[in-house]
């Protein structure tokens, strides 16, 4: 066996990939950094696990330092490690990305090494510090594909909705235009996807909108795919 575990030492950092939809665009949080490397550059939440840390741990609390935002109670999980020579300037770092889902949240506070911080979308987003770019847009890919087959689009909308608001959600994400009626067809023919409430919103055209929330099921059976 070549080297050794002194001579192959990384630091192990996290980077967060969230995502909300925002005034019907997909939206990224992002910072611009206050110190070197790449200072004043626009980059992803993050930084380096500290000794007693866990990467889950490490993540939210980053989260806060940086944005003054939580995310506890939403959906957050892995994304993917990204480990390149010279993806960091400072040396070899390890970096596991994050994947955030959340409802449209109040805008953040600055702290720590991110100088502002702001909700951005998707699809404006380039030329972001270290390897972030690559790092956003495999969140954003993760996104598309798990609201093909899961019912976690309903974690960008809030407690109640409508199922426009939730066809809305499904638009933003993919970029893509869908039919009402059977997108309406779709989500309601799957069991325990949506429950109605006893409530209705108006919508100002015809008659009030039925509300629901979010039900127990975790899959979409059969799937619904973004050519549908």
């Amino acid at each position: 066996m070549r080297g050794s575990v002194r001579g192959n030492l990384f630091a192990v950092a996290v980077d967060l990939v969230i995502l909300t939809v925002r005034d019907g665009e997909l939206s990224t949080l992002l910072v611009r950094r206050g110190v070197p490397p790449f200072a004043g550059e626009p980059g992803l939440p993050g930084g380096f696990v500290l000794p007693h840390e866990d990467l889950l741990d490490a993540a939210v609390r980053e989260l806060v330092e940086e944005t003054g935002l939580t995310i506890t109670g939403h959906h957050l999980e892995q994304l993917a490690s990204f480990a390149a020579p010279g993806r960091d300037p400072r040396g070899r770092v390890l970096s596991v990305g994050h994947l955030a889902l959340v409802p449209d949240l109040p805008e953040p506070q600055a702290g720590s090494d991110a100088v502002v911080s702001a909700w951005h979308p998707v699809a404006a987003v380039e030329g972001l510090a270290f390897d972030h770019d690559r790092i956003l847009a495999e969140g954003v890919e993760r996104a598309r594909a798990k609201l093909e087959y899961t019912t976690l689009a309903a974690t960008f909308c809030p407690p109640a909705f409508t199922v426009s608001q939730l066809r809305r959600v499904y638009e933003a994400v993919w970029g893509t235009e869908l039919d009402p009626r059977n997108f309406q067809r779709k989500v309601t023919s799957t069991p325990d996807f949506l429950i109605p409430t006893a409530e209705t919103v108006g919508t100002g055209r015809g008659r009030p909108a039925q509300l629901f929330r979010r039900g127990a099921a975790t899959s979409l059976y059969p799937p619904m795919l973004r050519g549908d």
